[in-house]
């Protein structure tokens, strides 16, 4: 019989190799439902080889796991059959945490460990243990237990250590420095698992760190991370750069591999010719030969992973060979994020850092790439036009929430850059798709309601919808449990409320700024403080303080230059210190800066700021009784009104306008909740990019007078409303 099994087996084979995988199984699942027994340990082999195959090829999770279940009963009769053993804990652990069943999940992993402890500690089976310890540590962040996650990965990195595996130790510092961002409870935390991971890293052999690609993106991704997070952008740059080389360069490597493969497939089906002459023949053999190893060097240049038998790590195993970004050696087959959805995020960090320097050309292309290649992604899981949340298989739902997290925040920043150069169309259209995807996705993008309720809140206050922009600064920060989040939503809201300018309205914003300026030590971050700077010399300008005024705005605008390198945050700066200096008869500096803040303007095409450093400008030399240079400015200023009420207009006349400044919170119905709460879960996993800094921290066009100098009742990203 083992002869027939032999038979199957290979048969099977070979329609996986010929992608028919519904044969492959048939041909399997003979074998299991033989009315002649066949040997426990030929049984168990099939059930396996029928796992992998569902897993790797299909949603069939649940089936997958009774072949395992199965196997792991005829293992529990025989006493050897470590390898076996392991192997089916790891995928059976696998498919538990595909349906989302914790418990059972960890239960099947200490059985694992325990199994491995009582066994002789050897390379082998320290390698398994790391596989357990990682697959255990991501069951506890799903529970949200942190500091049990973290104990695991530190046992993975002892035994990583203890066999001298230092890409290995690589993968568990990285890790153990994902979960410390995640949890963000103490930055010393953070800050030694990151020297941690830098000395791992330069501990491996230069020639082996080219291999390890994988670890390269997912090391340099989590600096970016923790870079962002404390809104440091210059030492984040050269990390950007580092994993926009390595992206090119493996992009340019697969499209060598596809060309090669291509001319070789030509190749062999011309020497496949019986009537091809011997001395062409012995010619192509030579060239086949140059190609075949031209394409062995190349595969074998990095870690691939096309052998190993286990599902990925943190999601599915559902790509081709070429599309993984392995994080560490077999029986690991550690995978962060598909290859794709790593590619996005790279294009993500480029517009992340390109956007608030007015980069906008190069943050539009990589827009439109990173979409696109998120676009092909969900299209392969299913999600067409018109699919919902209901309707996702269980097994998708994690890697669907990936990509959709990552379209918004694509879409986030495209708003950001729309409003930033007075596309109010372009921003709407971004808002709407934002919108719409949420409802159909409402619980794993339940993340993103307060993002869009702000947005909603920039966009009205850029048209000039003053009372409608605070309302929805104000309900996300209701919607958030970020403190961060809400101080700043509550400083966006207080500009908002200054812009409408009666009595009533500035008593809200003194309301909404005055007990979260008291608190800002509390609040971590620079983006916070800047904005709480801004809306706090907003308020001592309207009480008439303008000293004072001058010296918070001149500190947040130090954060703005220094730390952030926010050209819009700045040009906005100069603009009201420019302003406040007028009012102070400082003539000379008033000039010097506004001209400053003009040309930061010019440069991103915002047009509301320009007009507003033009008004100044010219109520400056209103009162220098410089005539020429007043009629040259109002002229200009003039011209770019026309152009701001130009777009205005356009913007009042879409059929979205209504839609996204009514004072009506998105309404939408949660499907199975319980079921895609561990995809909300596995969003976790996600580091919070926030919200784009380089808008919505403005006020009003002044009026002509300097004299009113905290009269905000203009408009700042238009005039009044039309």
């Amino acid at each position: 019989m083992e002869a027939v099994a032999e038979g199957l087996w290979g048969l099977a084979d070979y329609h996986e190799n010929k992608g028919e995988i519904g044969k492959a199984v048939k041909c399997l699942e003979a074998i299991c439902q033989s009315h002649v027994s066949f040997l426990p340990i030929v049984e168990i082999k099939t059930r396996l080889r029928i796992s992998t195959l569902l897993l790797k090829h299909t949603h069939n999770v649940n089936h997958a796991k009774s072949h395992l279940e199965r196997s792991q009963l005829l293992l529990k009769a025989i006493p050897s059959c470590f390898e076996l053993k392991c192997r089916t804990f790891s995928l059976l652990s696998q498919c538990y945490h595909l349906v989302g069943a914790i418990p059972p999940q960890k239960l099947i992993l200490y059985k694992a460990l325990d199994l491995t402890s009582s066994a002789s500690q050897d390379v082998a089976v320290k390698l398994w243990s790391c596989n357990f310890n990682s697959q255990l540590a991501n069951a506890f962040i799903i529970e949200g237990d942190y500091q049990s996650s973290i104990s695991a990965l530190q046992s993975g990195y002892v035994c990583a250590t203890e066999i001298s595996y230092p890409d290995l130790q690589m993968f568990f510092a990285t890790a153990i420095l994902h979960v410390h961002l995640m949890q963000w409870d103490d930055e010393n935390s953070v800050l030694r698992s990151i020297s941690q991971c830098d000395r791992v890293w330069e501990s491996i052999d230069p020639n082996r760190r080219g291999q390890c690609l994988g670890l390269l993106f997912y090391n340099e991704l989590l600096h970016i991370f923790y870079r962002l997070r404390i809104c440091d952008y210059k030492n984040a740059a050269h990390h950007v750069d580092n994993l926009d080389a390595a992206m090119k360069a493996d992009m340019q490597k697969m499209q060598e591999i596809q060309q090669l493969s291509s001319e070789l497939d030509a190749l062999n089906q011309s020497l496949s010719r019986p009537d091809l002459p011997s001395r062409e023949r012995s010619a192509l053999a030579g060239r086949q030969i140059k190609l075949q190893q031209r394409l062995r060097s190349l595969e074998d240049s990095s870690l691939t992973g096309k052998e190993f038998l286990e599902p990925s790590y943190f999601g599915n195993a559902r790509q081709a060979w070429g599309d993984k970004l392995v994080l560490a050696p077999s029986p690991m087959d550690g995978e962060w994020l598909p290859k794709s959805a790593v590619y996005a995020l790279v294009d993500l960090m480029v517009v992340i850092l390109g956007r608030p320097k007015g980069l906008f050309k190069e943050c539009m292309q990589r827009i439109q790439s990173g979409m696109q290649t998120i676009q092909d992604a969900l299209l392969k899981l299913g999600i067409t036009d018109g699919v919902r949340e209901v309707d996702l298989q269980h097994s998708a739902i994690w890697m669907a929430g990936v990509y959709l997290m990552l379209l918004m925040q694509f879409l986030e920043n495209k708003v950001a850059v729309e409003l930033t150069r007075s596309g109010f169309v372009e921003a709407q259209e971004a808002l709407v798709q934002m919108k719409n995807w949420f409802i159909r996705f409402p619980t794993i993008l339940q993340a993103c309601e307060s993002m869009i309720e702000m947005l909603r809140g920039q966009y009205a206050h850029s048209v000039g919808c003053y009372s409608e922009a605070a309302f929805h600064y104000v309900e996300a920060a209701k919607i958030t449990e970020s403190k961060s989040m809400q101080a700043m939503c509550h400083a966006y809201a207080a500009v908002s409320y200054f812009c409408i300018g009666d009595a009533e309205s500035s008593s809200q914003a003194i309301d909404l700024i005055g007990p979260v300026y008291q608190m800002k030590d509390t609040i971590n971050g620079v983006r916070e403080e800047a904005s709480l700077h801004f809306a706090y010399g907003l308020l001592l300008m309207r009480q008439q303080d303008f000293q004072e005024a001058r010296n918070r705005l001149a500190k947040g605008l130090q954060i703005a230059h220094n730390h952030m390198g926010n050209l819009q945050l700045v040009s906005q700066y100069l603009t009201i210190l420019g302003n406040l200096a007028l009012a102070l008869h400082d003539t000379v500096q008033a000039r010097e800066i506004l001209r400053s803040s003009l040309t930061l303007a010019k440069k991103l095409y915002d047009i509301p700021t320009q007009i507003w450093a033009l008004s100044v400008l010219t109520a400056l030399y209103q009162q220098l009784g410089d005539r020429g240079n007043e009629m040259e400015n109002d002229e200009y200023r003039r011209k770019k009104l026309d152009e701001l009420q130009k777009r205005l207009a356009d913007a009042y006349s879409s059929i979205h306008h209504i839609e996204l400044i009514s004072k009506v919170k998105l309404e939408v119905q949660q499907f199975h909740e319980l079921d895609i709460k561990r995809a909300m879960a596995n969003q976790s996993m996600s580091v919070n990019l926030d919200i784009p800094e380089s808008i919505g921290l403005s006020t009003p066009l002044p009026v002509q007078s300097s004299s009113r100098l905290v009269d905000l009742d203009g408009g700042r990203r238009g005039k009044r409303k039309i």
